[in-house]
């Protein structure tokens, strides 16, 4: 298998992949020691042909890449897409249009939630994948043919997986359900990762109402700090240790040594330093400025209600041939047990009209579950 290192060859490439009506694309990365992942293989195939791109090779320009992604007239395939667009936006600033992902689709035609990429090649293009390669160091030269195989294989089965979904979705006329999950994905805000954000991925830790400023400013502070070095968040702080500086709230340098979950010397160092900088701008929020906290304080629900909702969804979804959880998430569940319905992503779009109304009409005692045969009927 030739691996393309060469800016004109994958410029040749490009424009013969270009005349097709889609494409697959997969990519290969490491990210376990940076923050930002390290693109370290391009996959793409068409109809006819297979080629992979050395992102690594000094001679070789990803602006004909690039430029293919943003191709209009070509459908970019992906699995299970959001990492490797995710990398596709930091490097080039670009998102493929038009964007059609095999795992989302997949769930649409009832193959499960988050179904797995060789799943579907064993399913619909009758394929084993070995996958013994999975894990190896692709930023390694010269990748083996083992790892080359593996890599092509990610792209040339899922041609087959691509045209299996779209005829049933084509058959179904759920194209716009999938549509709908593409925009999401398209868009340039779902991998900004901004700082002043990066606290939502832990408060569900936080116990007191004043935690909440020192978890948003140290988180924050992290976030920052990971993006600057480019380093997984925990070489910077781990969570356990952040979440102690957070319910301790440590004034002094003394007061940082104590605590047993932060490292050696780190009370001293400049990190320690914009820290305690952090804890004492924290102080200083005023906390009617600061978000409301429903879901980790726990919002009103009828239990009952709720665990009736759940077999709604249950048995909708299963009508439907579809993932339960691409029609609502549990958090979905809550606010409509509790009446939060504001900005409900299941009282949205094709999602209302398949589960929505039903569960409002559950909670309106007009509509009832029964048992049937076996099976819950909604009437």
């Amino acid at each position: 298998m030739h691996l393309i290192t060469d800016t004109a060859e994958l410029a040749a490439a490009c424009e013969r992949l270009a005349t097709h009506p889609f494409i697959t694309v997969d990519t290969e990365f490491l990210r376990e020691t940076t923050y930002y992942p390290k693109l370290c293989l391009i996959q793409i195939a068409s109809p006819d042909e297979a080629i992979l791109v050395d992102p690594l090779a000094p001679e070789l320009d990803l602006a004909p890449f690039f430029g293919l992604m943003v191709d209009e007239a070509v459908v970019k395939v992906f699995h299970a897409a959001r990492q490797d667009l995710e990398i596709v936006w930091l490097l080039g600033r670009v998102l493929p249009v038009p964007l059609f992902d095999t795992q989302v689709a997949a769930m649409v035609c009832g193959y499960g939630d988050s179904v797995g990429y060789e799943q579907l090649a064993n399913d619909l293009a009758k394929a084993r994948i070995d996958k013994s390669s999975r894990f190896t160091d692709w930023s390694r030269r010269p990748l083996s043919e083992a790892q080359l195989a593996y890599a092509e294989s990610d792209v040339t089965y899922l041609r087959q997986i691509y045209l299996a979904l779209k005829s049933d979705l084509d058959e179904s006329g759920r194209e716009s359900w999938v549509a709908e999950e593409m925009s999401v994905l398209a868009s340039p805000s779902t991998y900004e990762v901004k700082p002043e954000n990066a606290w939502q991925r832990l408060k569900g830790r936080v116990r007191k109402p004043r935690e909440l400023p020192l978890l948003m400013e140290i988180a924050a502070w992290r976030e920052r700090e990971a993006q600057n070095r480019d380093v997984p968040r925990q070489r910077v702080l781990k969570d356990d240790a952040m979440m102690d500086i957070v319910q301790r709230g440590p004034r002094s340098v003394e007061a940082l040594a104590e605590l047993r979950s932060v490292p050696n010397g780190f009370e001293r160092s400049r990190a320690g330093g914009e820290v305690l900088a952090a804890i004492e701008r924290a102080a200083a929020i005023d906390p009617k400025t600061l978000p409301r906290l429903e879901r980790e304080r726990g919002r009103p629900t009828n239990g009952a209600v709720l665990d009736l909702l759940k077999v709604l969804l249950k048995a909708v979804a299963d009508a439907e041939r579809v993932a339960p959880k691409i029609i609502a998430t549990g958090d979905d569940l809550e606010a409509i047990a509790s009446d939060d319905l504001d900005g409900v992503p299941a009282l949205q779009g094709w999602r209302r009209g398949v589960f929505g109304e039903k569960a409002l009409a559950l909670k309106n005692g007009q509509l009832s579950l029964r048992i049937q045969r076996g099976k819950v009927v909604v009437d």
